[in-house]
C-alpha cells in the first residue's frame, strides 16, 4: 500500500507555484510588444479625446502666454532693455527675449493639468483599472506623459505661428530644432506634475498645490529676466533662480530655437526628468491606484 501511495504521489502533477520556484512565483507575465503598443494607443487616444473635448483647455493655455506677449512684453519694452545675452548675437526686443519662457510656461501649465486629471481619476477609480494591468508601471506612467507632451507640443506650436505674426521669428531651422528640447522639457515638467499628484488624493488640493507651485516656479527662473539682471538687484533671487529647474527648461527651449545647445541646461533637464520620473514611479501604488501606503 505505501509503495502504491508513493507511486500515485509522484504521478499527481506538481502545483504551478511549485513548478515556478519561490523565487519566480511573483515574477510578472512576459507580454508580447503589441501589447504594449495597444495600452499606448489607448493611453494616447484618450488624452486625445479629453484635449479635443476640452476647447476651453486649449484657450486657456494661449490666452495666458499671449497676454504677456501682447500687453506686458510691449508695456516693458522701454523699461528693461536687454545686453547681448546668449543665445543672442545682438540686442533684442524683450517679446524676443520671453518668448521661450512663455513656451515653456504652456509646458508648465499643461503638465500640472495632464496630472490634475491624474486625480480626478483616482477619484473615479480609472486609475486603478489602469494601474492593476499587468503592464509595467513605469510603462503605463511614461505612457500618460508622453501624450501629454505631444498636446503641450501642439499648443506651442500654435503659440510660436502667433509670435511669428508678431514678428518674433527665430531661424527657420530653430523651429525644427525646438521640437527635442520641448519633448525633453515636457517630460521633465510633466514628470514634476505626476510626483506632486501622487502625493495629493484630493481634487480640490491639487488645484491649490498647483498655484503654490506654478507661479513661484516661473517668476523665480530666467523666463522674465536674465540671471546676470537679477544678480544686480538681488543676488539671493539669482541665486534661487539658479536652483529652480524650470530656468533649465526655459534655456534648453531658448538655446534650441536659435540653433544652440546649452548643455548645462540639457544635463539638469535629464537629471531632473529621471528623478522626478523614478520618484513618481516608486510612489504610485497599482494595488490602490495611487500613493503607496506608509507601513510599519
Amino acid at each position: 500500500m505505501n509503495a502504491i501511495s508513493n507511486a500515485e504521489a509522484q504521478s499527481v502533477p506538481a502545483p504551478a507555484d511549485a513548478a515556478v520556484g519561490p523565487g519566480n512565483a511573483s515574477a510578472p507575465p512576459r507580454l508580447p510588444p503589441r501589447a504594449y503598443a495597444i495600452a499606448f494607443a489607448g493611453i494616447a487616444r484618450r488624452e486625445a479625446l479629453r484635449f479635443v473635448n476640452q476647447r476651453g483647455r486649449f484657450l486657456a493655455a494661449l490666452v495666458r502666454p499671449l497676454v504677456w506677449l501682447f500687453i506686458f512684453a510691449a508695456g516693458f519694452r522701454a523699461v528693461l532693455g536687454l545686453s547681448i545675452t546668449p543665445p543672442y548675437n545682438t540686442y533684442v526686443l524683450y517679446e524676443v527675449y520671453v518668448t521661450p519662457g512663455l513656451v515653456a510656461m504652456i509646458q508648465l501649465f499643461n503638465g500640472m493639468q495632464s496630472s490634475l486629471s491624474m486625480v480626478y481619476d483616482r477619484e473615479t477609480g480609472a486609475m486603478r483599472t489602469l494601474l492593476v494591468s499587468p503592464l509595467p508601471r513605469w510603462f503605463l506612467l511614461l505612457s500618460k506623459l508622453v501624450a501629454g507632451v505631444f498636446v503641450s507640443i501642439i499648443q506651442a506650436a500654435v503659440f510660436l505661428a502667433i509670435a511669428w505674426l508678431w514678428d518674433i521669428r527665430p531661424p527657420l531651422l530653430g523651429y525644427l530644432a525646438v521640437v527635442p528640447a520641448l519633448v525633453l522639457s515636457g517630460l521633465m515638467l510633466g514628470a514634476l506634475g505626476l510626483l506632486l499628484s501622487s502625493a495629493i488624493r484630493q481634487l480640490e488640493n491639487f488645484a491649490g498645490v498647483m498655484n503654490f507651485v506654478i507661479f513661484p516656479m516661473f517668476f523665480a527662473s530666467s523666463a522674465l529676466y536674465p540671471l546676470w539682471r537679477m544678480n544686480e538687484g538681488s543676488p539671493l533671487l539669482r541665486d534661487i533662480c539658479a536652483l529652480n529647474p524650470f530656468t533649465y527648461a526655459v534655456e534648453l527651449i531658448r538655446f534650441a530655437l536659435y540653433l544652440q545647445v546649452d548643455w548645462l541646461s540639457l544635463g539638469v533637464v535629464m537629471g531632473c526628468l529621471v528623478l522626478f520620473f523614478g520618484l513618481a514611479v516608486r510612489l504610485y501604488d497599482p494595488a490602490r491606484g495611487g500613493p503607496r501606503r506608509k507601513e510599519g
